[in-house]
């Protein structure tokens, strides 16, 4: 897997050695119960609640600028910071967290790749309660607007062939026959690849071996352009991630199904 300039996957055993490097900040993204009982020594935790704006139906659009100053001062922002992330199941949040970082414009990100079950199959050491927060920063974020992509690109997309859509919910969602929103079925022209499918769920979910594979089989890789998405963009977060590791040219609409299959505006397909 090529790997782009600035960000990288990076295993267990390797991170442990490198904790203790200058700059390198570890980002848990689960809920606070799950940091609490287990965590990397000295990771810092993000709820997913943090990186969504929670505004219905389009829930898992980009919060306001405000509440990112406050997320990322609460961390000690600073620019020239190396973030290690992950979380604990298989990387949707860890990659939400990633796409944020890209979206002010912070490009240096590692993934761990399994995340917190990769690091407890290691046997590496595992940390329970709080760890002290880093002194806060003054975060004024400014959005780049390049990982990002809106209503307008999605169309712009359909029916051009040097774009795909990658559409990262289940077959069922696909394919119309389980609702998540008031309308069903799929972006017209897109590909759908499950996210779960880009895990090894019997390797602590890491990611699969023949991803590249994968991905020239559904025509993904080889474009000019990819639109990722899920329903909230949160299971897009991981394979937005996994764009941005292998070094394709890969956006995110982050209103994903939630806003396009409640708009009555959108064009839709069905198998």
């Amino acid at each position: 897997m090529s790997l782009s300039t600035h960000v990288a996957m990076i295993e267990a055993t390797t991170l442990n050695e490198r904790l203790e490097e200058d700059n390198l900040v570890l980002i848990q993204v689960t809920s606070e119960e799950t940091y609490i009982q287990a965590h990397i020594p000295g990771a810092q935790l993000v709820v997913p609640g943090e990186l969504v704006c929670g505004i219905p139906p389009a829930t898992g659009r980009l919060p306001k600028n405000a509440a990112l100053d406050t997320l990322f001062s609460r961390l000690g922002y600073t620019r020239d910071q190396q973030f290690v992330v992950y979380d604990d199941e298989g990387g949707g949040w860890a990659g939400r967290f990633a796409w944020t970082l890209d979206v002010i414009g912070h490009n240096g990100w590692s993934y761990l790749n399994g995340g917190l079950h990769a690091w407890h199959g290691a046997g590496l050491p595992l940390d329970q309660g709080h760890e002290p927060l880093p002194p806060p920063t003054a975060v004024e974020v400014s959005i780049d607007t390049a990982p990002i992509a809106e209503i307008a690109d999605v169309l712009a997309a359909i029916g051009d062939p040097d774009q795909v859509i990658w559409d990262a919910r289940s077959a069922e969602e696909f394919a119309g026959v389980r609702q998540a929103a008031q309308r069903v079925g799929h972006i017209p022209g897109a590909v759908n690849l499950d996210w779960l499918h880009v895990q090894d769920r019997n390797n602590q979910l890491r990611v699969v071996d023949n991803l590249e594979a994968l991905l020239a089989a559904k025509g993904i890789s080889g474009k000019s352009g990819i639109i990722t998405h899920c329903q909230t963009h949160h299971r897009s977060g991981l394979t937005y991630m996994l764009g941005r590791l292998m070094g394709l040219p890969i956006r995110a609409y982050h209103g994903s199904w939630s806003e396009w299959g409640n708009r009555e505006d959108t064009p839709i397909e069905l198998p």
